[in-house]
C-alpha cells in the first residue's frame, strides 16, 4: 500500500474512489452531491457512510461519504471514522482513492496524516491460517492524502508504523508450536540482516555464566531452551540508547502452578511484550529516526514437567538477590528481572519494560488503558503524552513502598509474588528492584496486547504508543 500527498481536489481524482468526509447538519459545496444524500436521508453520523456512484461533478466513479457527526471532530471520532472508510474501501475491493484534508480538533496536519496512514494500513492486517492458501482481501494500493503541504514525512511515519504493528501481530497470532523462543531470535536476526542492526543471542548456557538463574528456573522444565535477544539501531552518534524489555514467553501453562484449561490457548499471548518491542523496532528503522534505539527480548515456554521449578523453589538472580518462586505462573517477572539487570551494560537513557504482566491489570483498567508504573515521573508524563497523541493510552498506577512490602519472604531476599491485593502493582515493585540504576517504566498491556471472543487477535499495542515516544524524543 502506497501513500502519496496531492494538491488536486477529490473531485479532480480519476482513481477508483474519491471520499468526502461530512458534518452533521452541514451542506455539501456540490449541489448534487447534497441532492443525493438528502434522498437516501444520510444522517452524517460519526462512522456511518454511504458509498455513491457516477456523482455529478467527481471524476471517480464512485465517492464514499463518511459521517463526522457533530463538529468539532475529535481524534477518537476521526479514528472511528477512518475505520470505517477501510470497511468500505474493503468491501468494494477499492484499489486506489483520495482523501480530502480535514481539520481535526486539538491536532495538526501531520497528526492528521500519520492516523490516516496508519488505521487504513493497519486495517488490511490478515491473520494467516496454516495449511490454508491466504487470500487476499485488501485490493487498496494507492492512496492521495490531499494538502497544500509536499512533505510526506507524517504519512511514510504512519506506514512505518503500522508496518511495525504487521510485525508484532503476526507474532503474537502466531501458533506456539511455531512462535517459540528459537523463532523470535530467528526473527530478530532476521530484521538485522535486513537493516543491518547489530544482533546477539544468548543461549542457556551464555545465561547461566552470567548468573541469569531467575530466567533460567522458568525455561528449565521445557524442552525449547530459553534465548536472551538484543538487537540495536544506532543512528545518533554517542547518545545514550533508548532499552525496550519485551516479555517474550511464546506460551505460558502456569508451569507447576498450572493454569485452568479454559482460554489456556490464549496464553500464546504472552509474548506480545517481545512482539512489540520488534514491531517499534521495525518502525523506528524504517522512519530512518536519528535515536539510538536497543530492544532486549527475555524469551522462554513455561511448561510443567518433572525438573519445572516448584512453588518454594528459591533461586539468584543476576543481580545477586535471591526470589523465593511462590506461585510459577508468576513467571514474567523471574524473566524479566534478570533481562533488567542485563541492561545496565548498555548505559541507558531510559530503559522501558513491556509486558503481559497480570490479570490484575484487566481488572483494574479493562482494554482500554494500558497500565504504567514508573520510577520516574518525567518518564510517566513523556509516555502519557505519546499515548494520548497516538490514541494508544496509558494509565498511571502508584508504586509505594507500602507495596512493595507485601513481597517480603522469610527465606529470600524477596517472593515473585504479594498476594490477591494490588497483582500490578506488586509485580512492578518486584521489577524496581532490579531498575535502580537507570530511569524505568513498565508498562503492564496484558489488557491490551489481545482481544478474545469472535475477533480473537493481537492488537498491535503498544507499538503505536512507543513509537511516538521514540519520535518525540528526536
Amino acid at each position: 500500500m502506497e501513500f502519496s500527498l496531492t494538491q488536486q481536489a477529490v473531485e479532480l481524482f480519476e482513481g477508483d474512489c474519491a471520499v468526502v468526509f461530512a458534518f452533521e447538519g452541514e451542506s455539501q459545496e456540490n449541489s448534487d452531491l447534497s441532492q443525493l444524500l438528502e434522498l437516501n436521508q444520510f444522517e452524517a453520523k460519526n462512522g456511518k457512510t454511504i458509498v455513491l456512484s457516477r456523482v455529478q461533478g467527481f471524476h471517480a466513479s464512485r465517492v464514499i461519504v463518511v459521517g463526522l457527526g457533530g463538529s468539532p471532530l475529535t481524534g477518537k471520532g476521526f479514528v472511528k471514522a477512518i475505520n470505517a472508510l477501510s470497511l468500505e474501501l474493503r468491501s468494494f475491493k477499492v484499489k486506489s482513492a483520495s482523501l480530502p484534508s480535514i481539520d481535526v480538533d486539538g491536532q495538526d496536519e501531520a497528526w492528521t496524516q500519520q492516523t490516516i496512514a496508519r488505521i487504513l494500513h493497519n486495517a488490511s492486517y490478515q491473520v494467516n491460517k496454516y495449511g490454508i492458501e491466504k487470500e487476499n482481501n485488501n485490493t487498496l494500493e494507492l492512496v492521495s492524502v490531499h494538502s497544500a503541504s509536499k512533505d510526506s514525512t507524517a504519512l511514510n511515519q504512519g506506514l512505518a508504523i503500522a508496518n511495525g504493528m504487521a510485525l508484532t501481530r503476526e507474532l503474537g497470532d502466531m501458533p506456539p508450536n511455531i512462535c517459540t523462543p528459537s523463532y523470535l531470535a530467528e526473527t530478530a536476526e532476521s530484521l538485522a540482516k535486513i537493516h543491518n542492526l547489530e544482533c546477539e543471542v544468548l543461549e542457556e548456557s551464555d545465561m547461566a555464566s552470567l548468573g541469569m538463574h531467575s530466567l533460567l528456573s522458568v525455561s528449565q522444565g521445557s524442552s525449547e531452551p530459553g534465548k536472551l535477544i538484543s538487537l540495536s539501531y544506532n543512528n545518533a552518534g554517542d547518545a545514550k540508547p533508548i532499552v525496550l524489555v519485551g516479555k517474550g514467553v511464546t506460551f505460558d501453562t502456569g508451569g507447576i502452578s498450572l493454569k485452568p484449561g479454559g482460554g489456556m490457548d490464549e496464553m500464546k499471548y504472552d509474548m506480545c511484550g517481545a512482539a512489540s518491542v520488534l514491531g517499534v523496532m521495525r518502525a523506528v528503522v524504517e522512519m530512518n529516526l536519528a535515536v539510538n534505539l536497543t530492544v532486549v527480548v527475555p524469551t522462554v515456554e513455561n511448561m510443567p514437567a518433572h525438573n519445572a521449578s516448584k512453588p518454594g523453589d528459591v533461586v539468584k538472580s543476576m543481580s545477586g538477590q535471591t526470589i523465593e518462586i511462590l506461585n510459577t505462573d508468576a513467571e514474567g517477572r523471574l524473566i524479566l528481572c534478570d533481562a533488567l539487570t542485563y541492561c545496565e551494560k548498555f548505559n541507558p537513557e531510559v530503559v522501558i519494560d513491556i509486558a503481559t504482566l497480570t490479570g490484575a491489570v484487566i481488572v483494574a483498567l479493562g482494554k482500554h488503558h494500558s497500565g504504567v508504573m514508573a520510577n520516574d515521573q518525567g518518564l510517566v508524563d513523556d509516555l502519557n503524552a505519546a499515548g494520548n497523541s497516538a490514541l494508544d493510552t496509558v494509565w498511571q498506577l502508584p508504586l509505594d513502598d507500602e507495596y512493595d512490602e507485601l513481597l517480603k519472604s522469610n527465606f529470600a531476599d524477596m517472593a515473585n509474588i504479594g498476594g490477591k491485593e494490588a497483582g500490578s502493582v506488586t509485580a512492578a515493585c518486584f521489577l524496581s528492584r532490579f531498575t535502580k540504576e537507570y530511569r524505568w517504566a513498565h508498562l503492564d498491556i496484558a489488557g491490551t496486547a489481545w482481544v478474545s471472543g469472535s475477533k480473537k487477535g493481537a492488537t498491535g499495542r503498544p507499538v503505536p504508543l512507543l513509537a511516538q515516544y521514540i519520535i518525540n524524543q528526536t
